[in-house]
């Protein structure tokens, strides 16, 4: 059993027995999304968030189940395919039947929704914003390519955007959000050019224009990021320990961004650790 096999076993080991309604939206990748509200708030207010638990809990909850209902649209978009690649999901499985799936994903949107607008309306424009691309992207983006990777990568910034909005500082953190959406957009078209064999039906940025010039691309969203990661020092008042964090985030994405040529696989590998030490980079900015 190679490597990603076991990690499939796995997972489904993990999963075996859960409820199905729970199987579907990806707790553990959920509440990821949630807890990045908390960094977001830690960023803008550091840990002075008294004043504002209550919107923080309210956008983590938001968070939460916008990426819930997402990944139930995923599934129910990719029910025909996971026929055959993920048969053990609910929906091809049996367990949660596609009209179900659509108003339970349904359901938890307009909960996220109502949720944001109990914090403020700009929050609400946010979320609804997000469900849009959410929705868009399972139903035609996904297919095309660069545009699709854009659009996530929209959504990864936008969860800054959101966190500034429950503050009441957005501006704050709209160099983050452009950083970690320049970082996420190398990094999926990193992902194409390693998946180019297997994407038949998708019109991806390496079968447009080739792997090499999709790989410079690549290369050139993950040196942007290192690029504008010195400014919270230089405008935000952030500290030299920001700043000397910031380098280790920088130095792997460099290295990244030369070594993804000769290894799609390992140079996405190095950029999702590059974007982690990014956010404990943020993190420490916003606690020192």
């Amino acid at each position: 059993m190679n490597g990603k096999s076991r990690k499939i076993y796995m997972h489904l080991l993990l999963l075996r027995g859960v409820n199905p309604y729970l199987k579907i939206i990806r707790p553990f990748n959920c509440v990821m999304g949630a807890l990045a509200v908390v960094l977001v708030a830690i960023i803008v207010n550091g840990l002075n968030l008294i004043d504002y638990s209550q919107e923080v809990i309210l956008g983590m909850a938001v968070v939460f189940l916008s990426m819930a209902g997402g990944n139930v649209l995923n599934d129910y978009y990719d029910r025909d395919v996971d026929l055959i690649n993920h048969p053990n999901r609910p929906i091809p499985s049996g367990e949660i039947s596609p009209k179900n799936a659509v108003v339970y994903g349904t359901v938890l949107f307009s909960i996220a929704l109502f949720l944001a607008l109990l914090i403020n309306p700009c929050a609400l424009a946010i979320a609804a914003y997000a469900q849009i691309i959410m929705l868009l992207y399972e139903s035609s983006l996904k297919k095309e390519g660069f545009v699709g990777n854009v659009a996530i990568s929209i959504l990864v910034g936008m969860i800054f955007i959101f966190g500034g909005a429950i503050i009441g500082n957005i501006q704050k953190v709209i160099i983050f959000a452009f950083m970690a959406g320049l970082a996420n957009l190398g990094r999926e078209i990193v992902k194409d050019v390693e998946d180019i064999c297997g994407d038949l039906d998708r019109k991806t940025l390496p079968k447009k224009i080739g792997k090499k010039r999709a790989g410079i691309v690549a290369s050139i969203f993950f040196i942007s990021a290192v690029a504008l990661s010195p400014l919270p020092y230089l405008l935000l008042g952030f500290s030299i320990w920001y700043l000397l964090t910031v380098m280790i985030s920088d130095a792997i994405f460099i290295y990244t961004s030369i070594i993804h040529f000769k290894n799609p696989s390992l140079g996405q590998k190095y950029a999702k650790l590059a974007m982690l030490a990014g956010l404990g980079a943020y993190l420490v900015g916003g606690l020192t």
